[in-house]
């Protein structure tokens, strides 16, 4: 980190404001290798807890800055270790809780952009989102929008960009666990002036739970690391193996449905087999649906939306 970073830095603690110039400075400072170093990333956190009222243009570098460092800063890239996981989690929560909606939007953009996080960075941003639904108070909530037990648009919106994030579990896989958060919601905003959106992301995230693919993982960080280390070693056998890569079928072409995992011999697997039978609710699924629909023995409006939806899907 140079010194006129430092004094940047300082400068900014000091006043508790920082102006676009102050911003576009340390852009220039902090990226003339296009990379983000450790200690600059404590620097550019250190400053945001002492901002007082964040502008788009710093909650903008803060966001870019930061996901520059826990996806890229070890290998592989593209992919946050649990240590960096910890380390965002330790620097950022007050008392458990975030204050700004700068720090937020960090964590729900790391788990857009990664192609694999600790599902607890997730877990940790959607804790966020529904505190301040139940109680009215957190980052997403400002002045005269302090409604406990109310949904609104910017709390949707980010729930979508979570829920069907690329990050943790998977690509639009809706988890057990999500799906429960999604009930949890549902109950505590029964009646309220909610977000029109509300009712078609809860509907959409049930049955995606119940009727999404649960067969395909992304690759995580470890899996990404050994294949990253078989393809830069020159001294394997890489030539059979794109030899292998190479082998087509009658038609030219590797069948589209069909799977076979790397670096293991077996069967291929049926992966539009695999898709029609996930779509079916099981016995299972069905028990736990109906558990939470006879929770409170009735039946409120977007649990009657959700079998109508389950039908058409």
């Amino acid at each position: 980190m140079s010194m006129h970073f430092r004094q940047l830095a300082q400068q900014a603690a000091a006043d508790g404001t920082i102006s676009p110039d102050e911003v576009l400075a340390l852009r220039r400072e902090a990226w003339p290798d296009g990379r983000i170093s450790p200690d600059e990333a404590e620097a550019i956190l250190a400053i945001n807890d002492h901002v007082t009222a964040p502008t788009a243009e710093w909650t903008d570098f803060v966001v870019e800055a930061i996901c520059e460092f826990a996806l890229n800063a070890t290998d592989p890239r593209g992919h946050v270790s649990d240590e960096t996981a910890d380390w965002l989690i330790g620097r950022i929560e007050h008392d458990g809780r975030l204050d700004t909606m700068t720090e937020l939007e960090l964590l729900v953009r790391l788990v857009e952009k990664a192609e694999s996080c600790p599902e607890r960075l997730k877990t940790f941003a959607q804790v966020q989102i529904e505190r301040a639904v139940v109680f009215g108070k957190g980052p997403t909530r400002r002045g005269a929008d302090l409604q406990p037990g109310c949904i609104g648009d910017a709390e949707c919106a980010l729930l979508r960009r979570l829920v069907f994030a690329a990050g943790g579990d998977g690509p639009a896989r809706v988890s057990k666990a999500e799906a429960e958060m999604l009930f949890r919601i549902k109950d505590a905003t029964l009646g309220a002036d909610n977000a029109a959106e509300w009712q078609r992301l809860f509907v959409q995230g049930i049955a995606n739970y119940l009727q999404g693919w649960q067969g395909l993982k992304l690759t995580n960080r470890a899996e990404a690391a050994r294949l990253e280390a078989f393809v830069n070693d020159r001294t394997s056998h890489v030539g059979g193996f794109f030899g292998r890569m190479a082998r087509v079928n009658g038609n030219g072409f590797l069948s589209a449905t069909r799977e076979v995992a790397f670096g293991r011999k077996g069967a291929a697997r049926d992966i539009a087999g695999e898709a029609a039978g996930d779509a079916q609710v099981t016995d299972l699924e069905r028990l736990w649906l109906d558990a939470r629909i006879d929770a409170d023995d009735t039946l409120d409006p977007l649990e009657k939306a959700l079998p109508e939806f389950l039908k058409q899907a």
